[in-house]
């Protein structure tokens, strides 16, 4: 029997009972990939009230995956139009049966089968989730796909090998070797962490910048006082000059009136 979501609702245990009973991740490559998209996508997505993001946690969706256990958390997900509360799991009938629009999975060889065969049929018939995403953080395998007619259609890369997401109005590809977000504009949506260093750079560059502008004003002023002290001394060498030869002058005249003083004429000397 198909249980509506309501009935659903009340068939089901208190929502406050089922927490995310999701594994650790795979490798700390994992880990490392899933924080960085989680970084980058809680920093772009701030002061939002209408989206949730969520890493690693439980999606329940059915009595019979409660009854199996067959727990389906995504690595990563994205659910729209949605207060964005803390939530210990996500209970489909709790949400008024909304699924997740975007989904991510990172692949690993103990899960690549699952991620790209059931996961894959789940996301697709079950969830209907608009997108799905999966990435490899050790092979940097790399696909996306697109729900068309009700079923995944692949989404084709950009000439950068980048795949548009219509759900995030963001673009996904690998740079440096990590799967990263992208804006329209091909600029790359850095982490907190990024843009306080490239702050710290910028601020460190400005401050080289007007060291720089202080010691080349510096030079030039060295190099006014160095002009004004050759004009100084070319003055002081100029009256100088001057002086020796008053002095000079001076001398002589007072030579040639002793001459004359003697009854002697200097012309006559000549």
């Amino acid at each position: 029997m198909i249980l509506t979501v309501e009935e659903l609702a009340v068939a089901m245990p208190d929502v406050s009972d089922l927490e995310s009973c999701e594994p650790p991740m795979e490798s700390p490559e994992h880990y490392k990939q899933l924080a960085l998209l989680m970084a980058c996508l809680d920093w772009i997505l701030q002061g939002r009230d209408d989206i949730f993001t969520a890493a690693n946690l439980s999606v329940y969706y059915s009595e019979e995956q409660l009854t199996n256990k067959d727990f389906r958390g995504p690595d990563l997900f994205v659910v729209k139009d949605v207060k964005p509360r803390k939530r210990a799991s996500w209970v489909v009938w709790h949400e008024d049966g909304r699924y997740p629009d975007f989904i991510l999975e990172l692949l690993s060889p103990s899960t690549s089968n699952i991620d790209k065969g059931l996961k894959k049929e789940l996301y697709q018939s079950k969830f209907r989730t608009p997108e799905y995403f999966w990435f490899s953080p050790i092979t940097l395998e790399f696909a996306g796909f697109r729900l068309m007619a009700g079923k995944y259609e692949p989404i084709e890369p950009d000439d950068g090998g980048r795949l548009w997401s219509e759900v995030l109005g963001l673009s996904l590809g690998i740079w440096e070797g990590k799967l990263r977000f992208f804006r329209e504009n091909g600029e790359l949506v850095l982490t907190p962490e990024e843009i306080a260093i490239q702050q710290q750079q910028r601020a460190e560059q400005q401050q080289q910048r007007a060291e720089q502008q202080q010691q080349r004003a510096e030079q030039q002023q060295q190099r006014a006082e160095q002009q004004q002290q050759r004009a100084e001394q070319q003055q002081l060498e100029k009256e100088q000059e001057q002086q020796k030869r008053l002095e000079a002058e001076a001398a002589l005249e007072e030579l040639l009136q002793s001459l004359r003083d003697r009854g002697i004429n200097p012309d006559d000397l000549v």
